[in-house]
């Protein structure tokens, strides 16, 4: 089994430790219509881990935002964005 990348969904990283999924989703909805965006926080403290995933509803919009929104600025920290790598799901046999 392969992994692929993602059409339409995108890890974000370096993120702000102060951002959230509102504030992720409320950023890249310029680009279009974002169906899921999720700050990954750690489970004991409940801080930002510092990076995340949104995904679009349009192929397109993701390819825009990953073009004019990597290496951006956001609260001082510059963030990284590529396609999220799609794990394939296993077959129950």
């Amino acid at each position: 089994m392969t992994e692929t990348k993602s059409a339409t969904k995108l890890f974000i990283a370096n993120l702000p430790w102060d951002l959230r999924g509102k504030d992720l989703k409320e950023i890249f909805s310029e680009y279009g219509e974002v169906l899921y965006a999720k700050v990954i926080l750690d489970r004991e403290t409940r801080k930002s881990k510092g990076f995340g995933f949104i995904e679009f509803a349009n192929a397109d919009d993701a390819a825009k935002s990953v073009e004019e929104m990597n290496e951006a600025e956001i609260n001082g920290r510059a963030i990284k964005l590529d396609f999220a790598v799609e794990k394939p799901r296993e077959s129950a046999e």
